[in-house]
This record gives structure tokens, C-alpha cells and sequence, in this order.
């Protein structure tokens, strides 16, 4: 097996998969890439068993087609060092001696045998949908953040789809925050729901294009989801279980409205946290009129914050705590000019909003819960 290949072409198509590799697996094989030649075209693979994701690619000149698995950290690693220049790598189908030849130096490590490596499940049963890349960028942007991390509540580390009545649906939650992700511009001829895991939506942010034009085909069953796109296939198990119900702790009451600017807002909070408590990220609301006032301390440090933003309020003043962090990473992901924040008491949630056009087809919502203000 022997083929000649870009080196930076290689490169680039092993990055966009890499990320998908085990670093602590007692499986070795999981720390290797799948190599499959067949004719001009190779196919090279990573797994940890939950995801899968394969790439396929051109390549220059091939003699004999063949399977083998490569350590993914030692070719990574050597790949990075090249300039751009034409690779050759000659692979002892008998042996799995592998040989690479680039420039003048010339490179030998062992591969493994394919037949170690995980099978890529075969869905049967499956539902489709297509949508556009930029509309799934959008979505893992402004949900993933939200996600849980507690092993003992697996549903809550992953984002739920939901594909109701024409209408497609993200929400993530940890508990303390919530955001609920809707298209109304995109028409499934289907109903369901599913759990999608956070790692391989990470990967799939990093990697996939924010381009109206590509579109991602997206098929899923019981137990697993396919997302095709451009030269890439990723394959992952989804989350098992039953998502939390999510509309029974959204207020519908909350007739305090605050509409403040973005920015200023976010700004103003990453100064002042820097001098509130590291425990419990507090920062203080303080809302009378048209002046909105943040302050945070620590008293174990003595030191203290205070900034003032003029607003847009519309109920009575108040005074309620929230987590500094969480706020910074909603404020961060909108793109909105101004945000709504709505409020009806110290002890209830709040609920953010960006300030969103008549034709927008995005619609928003995150719920932050508060902070039990300390006197």
C-alpha cells in the first residue's frame, strides 16, 4: 500500500478529526487513525468508541489499496513540521512497517492492524433532515455553553433537539443556567427528539463552516445520529434518557424589563467580578430608574466594585444577585446591540434576551438563575 500526498492537505484533514482522539483509553487502538486507500481516494478515520468521524480525501498517485492503523500523536507531529511538499508513504501490508518519505528525510514507525479498530455503526430506521451548516454553528454556539458536566445527570451533558411542529428546538442546561435555541425558518416534515452529546458538538463547531451554503445532512434513529457535511462524516451515540421538562421552569410571569446595552453591560461585569468572591462569582443588581448599578466584594480580600450604566427599566427597583461567569458567557454569545433582562423577584429566575428584529430567525432564550444576595 503506497500512496503521494500534499502535505499540508494531509494535514489539514487529520486536524479536523483529531479532536475527536482518546488520550486516556485502554483501548491503544483508539489512539490511532484508520488509513483506507482504494483507488485515488483515502479515507482516514478516528474514534473513542461514543463518536466517530471520517474524512475523505484525493490523493496524488496510490499502488494497492489497503487498510492500517497509524499512530495518530507521532504522525500529527511529524506532519506539523513540514512545509508544503508531496509525502510519500509506503506501508508493508505484511509487516505494517510504515515508511515516510518527505524532502529528504526519510521516517519509520509500526502501524497496527485494522481489524482492531472500532466499526462504524450502520443505521437502520432512520429519520433525515437537512439543514445549513451556519444554522447548526449557530446553535452549538449559543448552547453548548450550557451544558452540564454531572455524570450522575448524563441527560443534562448533552444538548436536546427537538423537532416540533415545524419548528426546531436546542436547549441546554446545568441547573443554574438554560437556553432554548428556535428556528422557526427551517421545515422538517417530521416530530421528533433526541440528546446529542457535547463532546462531538464541540468538535463539529470547530470544524464545520458557518456558510449558508454547505448544507449538513443529519440522520438519526433510537440510538444513534449521522451528520454529513463537505468530505466529512461523524457518526455519535446519543444520550440516553429523558430531558428534564424545560418549559416548566421558564417564568411566564416576569414583568420587570430591563433593556440595557450589550456591551457596556458585559464590559462593566468583567471589571467588577474581578474584585468579587471566587467561590460564589457574585455580583449585585442593583436597578432603580434608568440607572442600573453593579457591585461585587470579597471580604476575605477586602476589596470591593462599584460601576453604574444608564438603562431602560420598566417595574420596580430591585436588587437581586447574579453569578458573574455565567452572565459574561450568555452576554458573550449573543450578538445583539441591546439585551432584555426580565425579572420579578430576588429569589425567582431571570430571563435574558437579546433585543431582536421583527425578521430575525433566531429566538433566544436564556434563564439564569440568581444568587442568594449576602447583606
Amino acid at each position: 500500500m503506497k500512496f503521494i500526498i500534499s502535505s499540508t492537505s494531509l494535514l489539514r484533514n487529520l486536524q479536523k478529526i483529531s479532536g475527536v482522539l482518546s488520550t486516556s483509553s485502554t483501548l491503544p487502538i483508539l489512539e490511532d487513525f484508520l488509513f483506507e486507500l482504494s483507488e485515488n481516494k483515502l479515507k482516514i478515520t478516528a474514534s473513542d468508541l461514543q463518536t466517530t468521524i471520517s474524512v475523505e480525501l484525493d490523493v496524488d498517485m496510490s499502488e494497492d489499496s489497503g487498510v492500517v492503523a497509524i499512530p495518530a500523536k507521532m504522525l500529527l507531529d511529524i506532519m506539523k513540521t513540514f512545509p508544503e511538499l508531496p509525502v510519500t508513504i509506503n506501508i508493508d501490508m505484511e509487516t505494517l512497517g510504515i515508511e515516510l518519505f518527505a524532502g529528504e528525510g526519510k521516517y519509520k514507525l509500526v502501524g497496527h492492524k485494522s481489524d482492531e479498530f472500532p466499526q462504524i455503526p450502520t443505521l437502520e430506521n432512520t429519520t433525515e433532515i437537512n439543514l445549513s451548516s451556519s444554522l447548526l454553528v449557530s446553535a452549538f454556539n449559543k448552547t453548548l455553553f450550557a451544558t452540564g458536566n454531572d455524570e450522575l445527570r448524563p441527560v443534562m451533558s448533552g444538548v436536546l433537539c427537538e423537532i416540533i411542529d415545524d419548528k426546531l428546538t436546542f436547549v441546554a442546561t446545568d441547573a443554574h443556567k438554560l437556553v432554548r435555541y428556535s428556528r422557526a425558518d427551517v421545515k422538517p416534515e417530521t416530530n421528533a427528539s433526541f440528546i446529542l452529546p457535547k463532546k462531538p458538538l464541540n468538535h463539529l463547531k470547530n470544524i464545520m463552516p458557518d456558510d449558508d451554503e454547505i448544507e449538513v445532512k443529519m440522520e438519526f434513529n433510537d440510538t444513534n445520529a449521522v451528520l454529513v457535511f463537505e468530505d466529512i462524516t461523524l457518526t455519535c451515540r446519543l444520550i440516553d434518557g429523558k430531558y428534564p421538562n424545560y418549559e416548566a421552569v421558564i417564568p411566564s410571569q416576569n414583568p420587570f424589563k430591563l433593556n440595557v446595552d450589550r456591551k457596556s453591560l458585559l464590559n462593566a461585569l468583567r471589571r467588577v467580578a474581578i474584585f468579587g468572591s471566587k467561590s460564589t462569582h457574585q455580583v449585585r443588581f442593583k436597578i432603580t430608574g434608568k440607572e442600573l448599578v453593579l457591585t461585587a466584594e470579597d471580604i476575605d480580600f477586602s476589596s470591593e466594585a462599584k460601576e453604574r450604566l444608564t438603562c431602560s427599566y420598566d417595574g420596580e427597583d430591585i436588587e437581586i444577585g447574579f453569578n458573574s461567569r455565567f452572565m459574561q458567557e450568555m452576554l458573550s454569545t449573543l450578538e445583539s446591540d441591546n439585551v432584555i433582562i426580565e425579572m420579578s423577584a430576588p429569589n425567582r429566575a431571570g430571563i435574558l434576551l437579546p433585543e431582536q428584529k421583527e425578521d430575525d430567525p433566531e429566538d433566544i432564550l436564556m434563564l439564569i438563575m440568581p444568587v442568594m444576595l449576602t447583606q
